[in-house]
């Protein structure tokens, strides 16, 4: 036995070095706001388990900010753009998206997103650039020798990037619009009957209006994707690869893709092994809130509080917007804790503070929280489905209007269109969700349903990336839809056979009964004529 314990002492440090020596390389091309926030998560445990994180970013960024102490490396490319600049184009589109689209008839609507499209896609060829055609940078990053690529494929061109490196990659989204990335790229299956397309705002149980809906809904958004986006960038990639090559070729290559949703708000659909669901993986338990904070939250007694906050990118609203909330809020036993950083509406109640910054995650597990009014940005719903918390949802913009049918759909929510609805129907809202106890039932049945899985969400999501770089890819979970033509993925060659054989044995078969009639009329004439 002393030997025994001996031989483990000297042995020890060897392990420790290792342990250590086993960590890897990742490189990351993140998205701003929201999109930053879950994957830091991920950086921050992928650190915590030994691995070095480096985030390749541009000197525009807006939340992903080099200059800060981080745990992570920093490799900046630079661009025309600043950051105000940068940030400003975020903010016309969802100024636009949130007051104007509501205005616009359904022509205009498509035609301003397909002009959109073609400014996003703009703004990121700009970025694109930057990374892909400076060769010290590119030089540096292959000198690097990476394991694994993180990619958000709302950053248009990461994709590319993995090819350049010859480093396997793994996705991290929510969702591309209509799903077209991941249906015609990752191959999805995607059976409209029943599967609701992104941001169509539909549930699994469709009528028959709705079906017709969701398919033109599909069209419209695989029909921008590939004439207005996939075609700049086909040309683009190409030219930069020396060979011909399409975007969808590009992403589908990826080893895994993590969908930063569950089956708490998803609905039942076809699943393909390298697509793993990861929903809630920044959510945590609360900690305890700043002391003001909480002598606030203490105060409201019984009445409980109500938690209100649009986003990481929605800070103010029109002054008319402001007061028809604060007006409803006043009205309100409940203390209600508002992030804004607007004007202070005239109508604001005794009972409301404003604040620039809160620990959403914080108020929403406090036992005293009754209620929260959201946007409907993911992160902000996982939090309140994590905590059991049911909610009022305002969405403004993006995957928001989805988000919110989704937990309406379970009954954990209400809706009220943001340009028009009255202080009268957010109290209505209000009044619904705290007195009817089906929704904090329904809210609290999401949060069983989040909570009782095998392995937490952030977990499967570090496993699989390190999965990744253990086995420099997941090529054996790639499908073999990514070899097959359209026609060969319908079978319309196979259908377009067996019809042909089909064709063909009627034909003969014709062909035989009519020969054999003709004999046999021509025998019966002979037989009259002896």
């Amino acid at each position: 036995m002393p030997l025994n314990w001996t031989s483990l002492l000297l042995l020890m440090p060897v392990m420790f070095c290792f342990e250590s020596a086993s960590g890897g390389q990742v490189l990351v091309v993140p998205m701003e706001y929201s999109h930053w926030m879950n994957v830091k998560v991920i950086l921050e445990e992928l650190v915590h388990r030994g691995h070095e994180v480096t985030v390749l970013t541009s000197s525009a960024a807006i939340r992903v900010e080099s200059g800060k102490p981080s745990p992570f490396k920093f490799e900046i490319f630079t661009t025309s753009l600043n950051t105000k600049e940068f940030e400003s184009y975020f903010k016309d589109w969802i100024n636009e998206w949130t007051y104007e689209f509501p205005k616009y008839s359904v022509w205009k609507i498509y035609s301003r997103i397909q002009s959109m499209f073609v400014e996003y896609s703009e703004l990121f060829e700009m970025f694109c650039k930057g990374m892909v055609l400076n060769k010290k940078l590119l030089q540096k990053l292959q000198a690097s020798r990476f394991d694994v690529l993180l990619i958000d494929p709302a950053v248009l061109c990461g994709e590319l990037l993995a090819e350049l490196l010859d480093i396997p990659v793994v996705h991290t989204l929510r969702f591309t619009p209509g799903y077209s990335q991941e249906k015609h790229c990752g191959g999805l299956p995607f059976p409209p009957s029943y599967v609701p397309v992104a941001l169509s705002e539909l549930t699994d149980r469709m009528t028959f209006m709705e079906r017709v809906k969701n398919m033109m809904t599909g069209i419209v958004f695989d029909t921008l994707i590939q004439t207005v986006m996939q075609k700049k960038w086909n040309h683009f990639y190409s030219e930069v690869l020396g060979r011909p090559t399409t975007m969808c070729e590009l992403l589908a290559k990826a080893d895994i893709w993590l969908i930063r949703t569950y089956w708490d708000i998803e609905f039942p659909r076809p699943l393909l092994p390298n697509f793993e669901f990861v929903g809630g993986l920044h959510c945590k338990p609360a900690k305890p809130l700043p002391e003001e904070m909480e002598k606030f939250v203490q105060s409201s007694g019984d009445h409980g509080v109500v938690v209100f906050s649009l986003g990481s990118m929605v800070s103010n609203l029109t002054e008319e917007r402001a007061n028809t909330i604060a007006s409803a809020l006043a009205q309100f036993p409940q203390k209600v804790l508002w992030r804004y950083e607007g004007k202070t509406p005239d109508s604001l109640g005794p009972n409301t503070r404003l604040y620039k910054w809160l620990p959403q995650n914080d108020i929403l597990g406090h036992p005293k929280t009754k209620v929260f009014i959201t946007h409907g940005g993911t992160n902000g719903v996982y939090e309140a489905i994590y905590h059991g918390v049911p909610m009022v949802g305002i969405p403004l913009f993006a995957d928001q209007p989805d988000n919110i049918a989704r937990v309406k759909a379970k009954g954990a929510a209400v809706r009220l269109d943001f340009t028009t609805f009255s202080s009268k129907d957010l109290l209505n809202a209000l009044k619904a969700v705290i007195h009817n106890p089906s929704y904090k039932e329904n809210a609290m049945r999401l949060s069983r349903i989040h909570h009782d899985q095998p392995v937490k969400p952030l977990d499967r999501a570090v496993f699989w990336i390190e999965f990744v770089m253990r086995h420099k890819g997941a090529k054996h979970l790639r499908p073999a839809v990514h070899d097959l033509t359209w026609l060969q993925y319908h079978s319309l060659d196979v259908i377009g056979f067996l019809l042909a054989c089909v064709a063909a044995v009627i034909f003969i078969f014709t062909r035989c009964c009519l020969f054999c009639c003709r004999k046999f009329t021509q025998s019966g004439k002979k037989k009259k004529r002896d």
